[in-house]
């Protein structure tokens, strides 16, 4: 009897402790707290803010952009090509040369231009002059025998054109010795006056000696003749000169010098066609032999030229 109390005892002790057990089993076991999650909306707002403010910054510089028309794609392709037109900065180029002054040369455009406008006003005021001239110069038996009257019949036109070889040659003179390099720094307002007057003393003593002469051997006839064909020569050498002492005065170097040589050539024929005309023409009045005229040529032509040649050099040097 007591084992069955005893057995009872601890049955009924047993049921609660069961039940207890139960009910611990089917209950849910309490599952940690989970961290609290961070919505990232200030971080979505702050990032979008961004992105909108690039966009309108790209849409801004993009409006700021000046608009490139095709004529500054093709400027940019030629200043790439060609050299004048290209922007860049060459290096620097030191010249050690001393610097030149550049000579005012104003007054010699005025002086050839003055000797020109002096040719033209000749040939416009007696313009049938000029043509019985060059027939004249063309035609010897001619002009000795007609246009010689006809020529001698205008002394003012004779006496222009005599005015302007001398002023001609006297330029010339000048341009050559400064292209020869015999000038330095010669005042050229006195130095061409002085050839000019030295080239008119020149001719004006010639005319009188043979003036003289013809008078002291009676042949007045023969030496107006020889008067005649030496001036119409000359005044010829005026006319031609005129050309060469633009190209003289204004031309480059090499064809200044190319100019000065083929002007001395065309001098050179002119002083022997002039030779020739006055040996026929003497030839007509007196006999005499080649060797006289040779002689005559050496002392009264060829010897006072180069004495003037000389005394100039030394004047000058």
């Amino acid at each position: 009897m007591r084992i069955v109390v005893s057995f009872l005892v601890l049955l009924f002790a047993y049921f609660p402790l069961a039940a207890q057990t139960d009910s611990q089993l089917v209950a849910p076991a309490p599952q940690p707290a989970k961290p609290a999650v961070r919505v990232a909306a200030p971080k979505v707002k702050t990032d979008s803010a961004q992105l909108l403010m690039k966009v309108a910054d790209s849409l801004q510089v993009k409006d700021s952009l000046p608009e490139v028309h095709a004529y500054d794609t093709l400027m940019a392709a030629l200043e790439a090509r060609n050299l004048l037109l290209s922007k860049k900065i060459d290096p620097p180029y030191y010249d050690i040369n001393p610097l030149r002054e550049a000579p005012d040369e104003d007054w010699l455009v005025y002086t050839v231009a003055g000797v020109l406008l002096l040719l033209g006003i000749i040939r416009a005021a007696y313009v049938k002059y000029f043509s019985d001239l060059f027939r004249a110069f063309f035609n010897p038996t001619l002009s000795q025998r007609q246009l010689k009257d006809q020529l001698s019949q205008s002394p003012f036109p004779n006496f222009l054109l005599n005015v302007f070889f001398v002023i001609s040659l006297g330029l010339y003179l000048y341009l050559l010795m400064k292209r020869l390099d015999y000038l330095k720094n010669e005042n050229a307002w006195i130095l061409i006056p002085a050839l000019i007057v030295l080239v008119a003393v020149i001719y004006f003593v010639k005319y009188v000696v043979l003036r003289f002469c013809g008078w002291l051997f009676g042949n007045a006839e023969l030496i107006d003749a020889y008067v005649f064909v030496l001036y119409l020569i000359n005044k010829i050498l005026g006319i031609l000169l005129a050309p060469f002492l633009v190209l003289l005065a204004f031309g480059k170097p090499d064809l200044a010098m190319a100019m000065l040589y083929i002007s001395l050539f065309c001098i050179v024929l002119l002083i022997v066609y002039r030779y020739i005309r006055s040996y026929s023409l003497v030839k007509q009045y007196l006999s005499f032999s080649r060797l006289h005229f040779f002689l005559y040529l050496c002392a009264f032509e060829v010897v006072p030229v180069l004495i003037i040649t000389k005394a100039l050099l030394k004047l000058i040097g």
